[in-house]
This record gives C-alpha cells, structure tokens and sequence, in this order.
C-alpha cells in the first residue's frame, strides 16, 4: 500500500514561522512491498484540501479542497484559487494522491501552518540591552526578566524572540525550546533569524496567577572574539540586544512591569574562550520570581534588517556521549578520553567534587578541551589562541549537578580536568551539538576501515555544520569558508537535508557579495576578513565559484529551482565583475594569487598553497567548468539569451584553456594528479589534434602517475572531490580502489591508522610519530577531505542523480578493490532509494528500491541498461573479478606497501 510518509512546506523543519505568503508544499511516499502496490507506482493526481486552523474536513467554507492533475509531489505551488497568507495566518493543509491506475493514497497527517510576522510594522517592542559593556573586550551575558498577569482564556500564546548575541529563553522556568545557540550566526547587517515558539502550554492559567518570562543574553558571534591571530571584538556591534515579541491571542502580552535586567553566575561564555561560572551567584528563582539587584533595561530601535525565519533548521543537543577512559599523562594531568573527536561541551552528572567548602570559600575546577593528545599530553597547540576552557568556581551549598555551559562550544575528544579528585567516568557526559538536519544518507560495506572513513566523514559534517557550514570547531577560526563547503556540498546534500542551511547561508552569501564586496565573494561567510585581514579578501577561484556550482547542487539534490532563481545576479556578478580576467584570453588574469589545489599534500606547513599544480590552471580549469553550469542553470530559469551567451563563452574558453595549458601534443603544462583529474572531470580536452585521443592520453597518464607514487592521494582541495570518480569513468576501477584502500602516509585511511574519529584538515595533521604537525592550519576535523565519501555513495554504492531531485537515478555500482558487498541509501524528495550489492561467487547480487513516483536506469555490468519504476527488485549478473587486481606499482617506487599490507 502506498501511502503518505510526510507532507512537508518549503524546507521549514516544522510549519510554524512560514515566511512567504505562497508557500509550496511536497509530499514523501512510503510504500509496502509486501502487498505488490508499489511497483511502477505513479502519481497522476492529488487532491490538497486547506482549512482554516481547526476546521480541516468539516466541509464548510472555511475547508477548501483543490484537484490537480499533475505528476509532481515536490515543492507544489501553492493552490492559485487559495487565499493569500498574512502574517500570523494559520492554516491546516493535507493532501491524497492519485496513481495512473485511479487509485487513491489515504489521506496524509495533517500539515499545521502559522505564518511569522511578515511586516516591520508587527514588530512593535524594541530590543532590550543592559549598560554598555567595555568595547574590544569579552561582554558579560545579562539575565532579564518581565511579568505579566495570567490571560483569562487564552487559547494560543506566541513567542517571537532574536537577538544580537545568542539566546537561552524561559517561561515560568521553563525553557521554551530546545534550541541552544539561539538564533544561529548569520551576517547581521542584511539578515536576522528569529524563531517562534507556541509557550501556550507553558502560561500559567490560573486567575490572579502571574507570569514571568526570562531571557539570559550572551555575546555569541554579534559581538564576541571573532578570526584567527587574535581575532576582534565587536564586529557587528557592541550592544548586544534581545528582540522580545510575546503574543497572546494575537496581541501583545500586557506587562505589569518594565523589563529588568541583572547579572548572574556567567561571568564570561564565549565561543572560543569557554565559559567562567561562579557558582556563588546562582539564584535558581531567577526565572520564576524577582531578580536580586535588578535594574531597568535599556531600549534600542529595530534598526537593520527585517527580523525573518530561517528556513534552516536549529542547533540542538542531538546525541549524549559517556567518556571511555581517564588517562594519568606523564606530567600527571588528568584527561578524559570521549572516544568520539566531537562538537559540544560536557555536562556535570554530579553536584561536583567531594570536596569540603567552608561558607564563603569558593573551589575552582577547570575542564580544558583538546581535539588529540601529543606523546600523552593534551595538544593544545592547534586551538591557536582558543582558551576552549571551562572555569567554574564551586560555592558551599550550590549543587552543580547538570550544570552545562550556554553560550560556547568546544571541537574535541579530550579533556583536561583540574581540580576535581577522584573523578570517575560516570561524572561527566559529552553534549554533542549541531543543527539538527534531517539524515538522508546511509552507507556500510564489507571494509570496516571504510565503514570507518565513512563514519568519520559524517562526524566531521556534524561537527561543522553549526549554524554555517564551517572549517573547523575547536581553534580560533570557525568560519564559514566558502571553498570549503563548494567542494563538499554534494557529500553533504547526499548526507542530510542541507537545503535550509545551505539555503539560508547562501543568502548571506549573496548579500555580502553584492552589497558590501563589490561584486566579489568573500572566502568566508559571514564575513568578518573585511575588519580583521582585509588583505586575505580577494578574488579567488573555487572560493568564489561557490556562488554558481553549491545552488547548482542543490537544485541537483532537491530540485528547488527557486535556489536558483534567487542566487542568479550572485551568479552573474562574479562571471561578470567579480573575476579578474586577462583581457586577451578572457580567462584569469595570471598576475592574481590563487589559493590553487590548497592543501596539496605536498605543500609545506607553513603555505598551503604551494602545491603541485600551477594554481592559475587550476583556476582556468574551473572557470570553463563554472561557466558552463551557468549556462545550464540559465536554461533551468529559460533564460535562453542567457544560456546561449553563457554556452558560447565556455567553449571560447575551452579554446584558450588549449592555447595556454595544454601542448600540440595533449601534454598539460601540470601533469600532477589533480591537473590530469580536472582536466578529465571538466572534459578540457577540446577539439582534438592530429589525432589524439587527449582523454586516453592523460588517463594513461594518470594511471603511471598514481603508480609511481605508490597509489599515495596527492592532491588538496580542487583534486580530492574527484579523483577516484575521474579514474571510475575512465575504466580504471582498480586504481581508484587501490587509492581507497591505501594506509600509508598520504592517503584517506591514513588518519585512521593513527586513531581519528573524524576527517583531518591536513592529510598529515599528525605525523606517523605522533607529532602533531608544525602548520598553524592543523586542524583534526575538517569535511573538505571527506568529499570522498561521494564516490562511496555514487561509485562503490551506485546511487546517482539523473534527474534533479532524485526524479530519476541511476543505478551503477562498481565492485573493486577487496570490497565484496556494500549498501547504500539515501532519502530522496519521493522516499527512499537504495542499491545493496554482494558478489557471490561468479554473480553479481543487486537489490534495488525505488521510491513511488520516481524510475532508476539499471546499470549494471553486462546487462543491457534499462528503467523501472518503483518498488523493490533483485537483479543478477555474471560477474568477473578484474583480472588488473591488485594494480602493480611502478617499478622503480620501492617504498610502496605489498597488498598483503594494507587488506585487512
């Protein structure tokens, strides 16, 4: 039977705080094959019936059911008959579909809608602040208070609450959620999130009772240390400020008493620094009764931005982590291993030490966090200047018990506890943290070191998508680099739902490259280069094409055109203005830096941009890519001028790519890894010469390249994406599996011979004798690396993309290596697709799910290629284990490991 999993709005986590009048609405399918309906199953028609709140079903004038015929179920325009939403507008919607064969889904769950405030005029309170705080320095988070008489009746209360700063808010005592962070970092000069939260069960309803809503402010990203090499305070602002909007029935909430504010036990929480708790000034009535020594707040205008709601989702806790070990290190420090590199912080299970207080005498215990130990002690040295420090100050009779810090974050797996003895490993617990995306992905295989790397892959993206997709959490750095997440972003979108993070940043992106940036995307977002280095602002090849190749793929993954559509002068600014191009060629002017291949493995520590590969060929190699995805996107929006003129461009600059990087003879001016992968992916070969078939030529000449260099990685940023895809396509599986499977120093399973838990910024961030090494870049948690994962999923698994969206896929696994069964899946818009593979003996054992509504094209080896609709299916083939395997090394390369050495 086919039915309605979910009926989703947009790409809001829930559908309260819809920021648009029209919203689209898509529906997911679940099936069960057991009753055989699920094959071929198509949608032909829906029926979406939309009521006012309460009265879905009722068949009066307040329920509207709308008929359509059409095959989509993804991001379906709002009805055109249906009425316009205004802010607060609530709405209740459901929807039914029917097959090609007339049969009918029952009716989905229904879809509760409530709109924000879509006018600056519903905003009508001011932010509230306390006095101004030293500027340039570290601010104190503020604690405020207000009260209200009990509403008589109420039937539905709303909280509209942002701040510059971060945010934890209270109702009765009560939190109002469970967001931390709140509201995210996003570029506070052109947007600002604020959430909406239904407090209706948290109102105390009694007559005559009172209410108190409580608010505790901290400095966050608005105006905390922010950037490397010391960073700065104060970037967007000095005042830090919440924006209190409490509605009930509509209205805002009568206060009996101005909003006061006052100190508490935080004396300091910020993002790298930690926080510093004083236990003495802790009144656990603070939320529900008068504040001691309070004073009136003050007000500040709702200048700036029009507060909206993001569409992506919250940072919550998602996971709880019990440490493994305490380790005595060999100056004698005591260290708590998680087990698990993380992002998070530590909760107290217990009130604290056993320790004796006289009144009045306060115990200080120190918790400070580190990513990995060098030669047994905690290594602190690649935090940078992050004191990622918790300091809290035990007082006689104040139980710490389920203290955790509010306002912070740490990147790490070890910690460093002083003062606390006897400390045993029930007393702590790890607090994972992250915005809290939808999993999409899944992958395992017979490899366990696969299974690992792809583990890690994950834990890394967890740890780095908090609120921005960021470099690393654990140094003084953390920033939404913009190269970074352009060459992961497929991996991420086949991982979670990344489309409201990814969507909402994107904007930020846009803003600040049009309005501030002259055109010109900034490496990081939000932008903070432009007041701490501006001289590390520039224009920048695959930092800058984010802004034309991630809508792309996300377009690819969820089939939002509107991505698109909104990100289009983005585009068009830096193809347009924003690339410093040499005006005979038309391509990158050869005088402007380049980032290049970063992190080629090997460029030396202290430059990471010194690689291999010419960096302006690099550059020269995407722009010819970049420029025909903006032809493609052009034709997506049917602007046909515009793709026609985007087309002939690309292939004026393929032309001049020839004349410049590539000999008479198909030689490439680079010949290293990621110069021959770029030229293979981005099909630069052109119109051939004399003959020569250029993409056999440089295959070959990759294959004697890998060997001679021991099937060691050696390409960084530009490279690493698609490297193994590039020799899949080229016929050379084995290479691409004797790469995978490498152990030795560069290579992805690297890391995991040495302990990681998560993907590394540098293929050698530790050296093989435990060092940690000497490059201030040196983080153990980084994605861009892991975009390897892709070829998991799309090569070892065989789950591709044809259509945008998962419409159609293909399916196209490719057995290699000593890998003998692998499964993967992924949670497309129309349900769950998935291909599980084994070989067993001589055959080739496929299992393959379709989800309703959508085909897959079988593409498997020495089958014909053929579609099918939904449902699940088993294929078989005769399956001959290539006889290339194991891959030999070139001969004269007599540090390459035997195959005995690196299987397991």
């Amino acid at each position: 039977m086919i039915t309605i999993e979910r009926l989703t709005v947009e790409h809001y986590e829930s559908g309260l705080g819809i920021d648009t009048p029209r919203p689209r609405l898509s529906w997911r399918f679940n099936s069960d094959p057991e009753d055989g309906q699920d094959r071929d199953w198509e949608q032909a028609a829906y029926e979406l019936e939309i009521a006012d709140r309460d009265h879905l079903g009722s068949h009066d004038r307040s329920t509207q059911t709308y008929h359509v015929g059409s095959s989509q179920s993804v991001l379906v325009p709002w009805p055109a008959a249906a009425s316009t939403l205004n802010s607060r507008s609530r709405r209740t919607a459901r929807v039914r579909a029917q097959s090609t064969l007339k049969v009918w889904t029952p009716w989905s769950e229904p879809l509760h809608l409530e709109t924000g405030l879509l006018k600056r005029e519903d905003w009508v309170v001011p932010f509230i602040t306390g006095p101004p705080q030293s500027k340039g320095e570290s601010k104190r988070p503020l604690y405020f208070r207000a009260r209200f008489p009990s509403p008589s009746a109420a039937s539905r209360a709303r909280l509209y609450i942002t701040a510059r700063g971060v945010y934890e808010a209270h109702l009765n005592g009560q939190p109002v959620s469970d967001h931390v962070l709140a509201p995210g970092w996003q570029s506070y000069s052109h947007r600002l999130a604020y959430q909406i939260f239904d407090v209706t069960h948290l109102l105390d309803s009694n007559v005559g009772a009172e209410n108190t809503i409580g608010v505790i402010l901290g400095e966050g990203w608005y105006s905390g240390r922010l950037g490397y090499r010391g960073g700065i305070h104060d970037i967007w602002g000095d005042r830090m400020a919440v924006l209190v909007q409490l509605e009930i029935d509509g209205k805002p909430a009568k206060f009996e008493e101005d909003w006061t504010w006052s100190y508490g036990p935080i004396l300091s929480s910020g993002i790298y620094d930690g926080e510093v708790y004083d236990a003495s000034l802790v009144d656990p009535q603070w939320s529900i009764s008068s504040l001691s020594s309070t004073e009136n707040v003050e007000t500040l205008p709702l200048d700036g931005p029009l507060p909206s709601t993001p569409q992506s989702p919250p940072i919550r806790k998602t996971q709880e982590i019990n440490p493994i070990e305490i380790i005595t290190t060999p100056s004698g420090q005591t260290v708590l291993d998680m087990g698990q590199n993380m992002v998070g912080w530590l909760r107290w299970n217990t009130s604290g030490p056993s320790i004796n207080l006289d009144p009045g005498s306060t115990h200080e215990v120190t918790l400070q966090h580190a990513e990995v130990l060098e030669f047994g002690e905690l290594g602190t040295r690649p935090l940078r200047h992050a004191a990622a420090t918790e300091t809290v100050r035990l007082s006689a009779g104040v139980s710490m018990q389920g203290y955790e810090p509010k306002f912070t974050f740490h990147g790490f797996r070890y910690v460093q506890v002083t003062g606390w003895p006897g400390l045993t490993l029930g007393d702590l617990t790890g607090i994972v943290v992250h915005t809290d995306m939808e999993r999409l992905g899944e992958f395992s295989c017979s490899h366990s070191w696969l299974n690992r790397l792809h583990d890690n892959v994950v834990w890394g993206m967890r740890g780095n998508f908090l609120s921005v997709p960021t470099d690393c959490p654990q140094r003084d750095e953390r920033l939404g680099w913009t190269g970074d997440i352009q060459v992961f972003a497929p991996t991420a979108a086949f991982l979670y739902d990344t489309s409201g993070i990814l969507g909402d940043w994107l904007r930020d992106v846009r803003s600040e490259q049009l309005f501030d940036l002259d055109k010109v995307p900034s490496v990081v977002t939000p932008n903070i280069l432009d007041r701490l280095r501006p001289e590390d602002q520039g224009s920048f090849a695959i930092w800058g094409d984010v802004v034309v190749l991630t809508p792309y793929d996300l377009y690819q993954a969820s089939a939002d055109d509107e991505i698109l559509r909104r990100q289009w002068d983005s585009l068009q600014a830096w193809l347009e203005r924003g690339i410093v191009r040499d005006p005979k060629t038309d391509l990158w002017h050869p005088d402007v830096l380049q980032l290049g291949d970063w992190l080629d493995p090997m460029a030396p520590p202290d430059c990471a941009a010194w690689g291999q590969t010419n960096s302006v060929m690099v550059a020269d190699a995407y722009l010819v890519h970049v420029t025909r995805i903006a032809s493609r996107i052009a034709s997506v929006l049917k602007l046909e001028q515009e793709a026609e003129r985007y087309g002939k461009q690309a292939e004026r600059l393929l032309t001049e790519f020839g004349n410049q990087w590539i000999s008479p003879n198909g030689m490439l001016s680079s010949e290293s890894q990621c110069a021959l992968a770029l030229a293979l992916h981005f099909r630069l070969e052109g119109p051939g010469q004399r003959g020569i078939d250029r993409r056999s030529a440089w295959s070959a000449r990759l294959d004697r390249r890998i060997r001679s260099q021991g099937f060691k990685i050696s390409t960084g940023f530009a490279g690493t994406p698609i490297i193994l895809s590039c020799l899949a396509d080229a016929g050379l599986t084995h290479l691409a599996y004797r790469m995978l499977q490498e152990k030795q120093l560069p290579s992805w399973l690297y890391p995991i011979s040495m302990g990681a838990t998560t993907c590394w910024e540098r293929w050698d961030s530790m050296l093989p004798d435990g060092r940690i090494n000497p490059g201030e870049m040196t983080s153990f948690n980084h994605f861009a690396l892991g975009s390897v994962a892709h070829f998991l999923h799309s090569q070892m698994g065989g789950l591709v993309i044809e259509e945008p969206g998962w419409k159609v896929f293909r399916v196209r696994p490719r057995p290699g290596g000593t890998v003998t069964q692998c499964a993967v899946s992924h949670i497309t818009p129309y349900g769950r697709a998935a291909c599980a593979w084994e070989i067993v003996g001589d055959r080739l054992v496929v299992d393959v799910e379709v989800p309703p509504n959508s085909r897959a094209i079988i593409d498997l080896p020495g089958r014909e290629t053929s579609e099918i609709g939904s449902g699940k299916r088993r294929f078989e083939v005769d399956y001959q284990h290539d006889p290339r395997w194991p891959p030999k090394v070139h001969q004269l390369n007599y540090s390459a490991v035997l195959l005995d050495e690196f299987v397991e």
